[in-house]
């Protein structure tokens, strides 16, 4: 029960700065993909610098979780065709719905609630890759 707490306040902590830093504006959004406003590249390239900041500091670390086990990040299969095209389907999704899936539920608690019918075909999306999964290619 704790463990689910301190979750739902981290989670709702990160959709304020979300919110706040207007990361979920369809907006900003849409400027981006034209290349009109630095706003979102700045948020996403500072978030994936701190990223590799943070996993490089917890492989060199050697640092535990919090039940004790060390915490192993396993490498990543290289293949383009995994990254090209799902890729591309995620920005096609993104472009289309003005949102990708961190940001559709901060627009939900925001209240935009036709964001929901963005969220619906989501999670179906993920339903049907993962009946699929075992016959696409990898």
């Amino acid at each position: 029960m704790m463990k689910s707490l301190i979750y739902l306040i981290i989670g709702t902590f990160f959709g304020i700065v979300l919110f706040k830093s207007e990361a979920a504006s369809w907006f900003r959004i849409y400027e981006m993909f034209n290349f009109q406003s630095f706003h979102m590249y700045g948020i996403m390239g500072s978030a994936l610098a701190l990223g590799i900041i943070v996993v490089q500091f917890i492989k060199r670390s050697h640092l535990k979780d919090v039940e004790g086990n060390p915490i192993t990040i396993p490498a990543k299969d290289k293949s383009v065709p995994r990254y090209l095209f799902g890729g591309i389907i995620f920005g096609l999704g993104w472009a289309l719905a003005g949102a990708c899936p961190g940001p559709m539920y901060v627009l939900v608690g925001a209240g935009y609630l036709p964001i929901l019918v963005v969220l619906g075909g989501a999670i179906l999306g993920t339903f049907i890759y993962g009946l699929l999964r075992d016959k696409l290619p990898h």
